[in-house]
């Protein structure tokens, strides 16, 4: 699969490596966050995020959150991305939610 695939999504796409150097961005990242490709994400976070940050990428596992900016109401899902089973960096997903949003319990 190549990176152009995401570069058609509907939501942002951005990747880092362990020392939180963003490697990639699809055309929807770089319209929301600007180019920060080979910049530090570290300095555009709080404390706070900085901690959950290193303790994805010292630990593994995700960070799924909601949040609502400007009257936009959106999804992040942020979680590691991996090589031989080693964390090799964080990806965050980034989506805008609709108003109404169905929820189904599947059997």
């Amino acid at each position: 699969m190549n990176n152009e695939l995401f570069d058609e999504l509907d939501c942002a796409v951005t990747a880092c490596d362990t020392e939180g150097t963003v490697l990639y961005q699809n055309r929807r990242s770089v319209a929301v966050n600007g180019d920060v490709r080979g910049r530090s994400l570290i300095p555009c976070h709080n404390a706070r995020s900085r901690e959950i940050i290193a303790r994805l990428l010292a630990e593994g596992g995700r960070n799924v959150y909601t949040i609502e900016k400007r009257g936009v109401r959106k999804l992040i899902y942020q979680t590691v991305w991996r090589e031989a089973d080693e964390v090799r960096g964080l990806v965050e997903f980034s989506m805008e939610l609709p108003d109404e949003l169905p929820h189904y319990v599947r059997e």
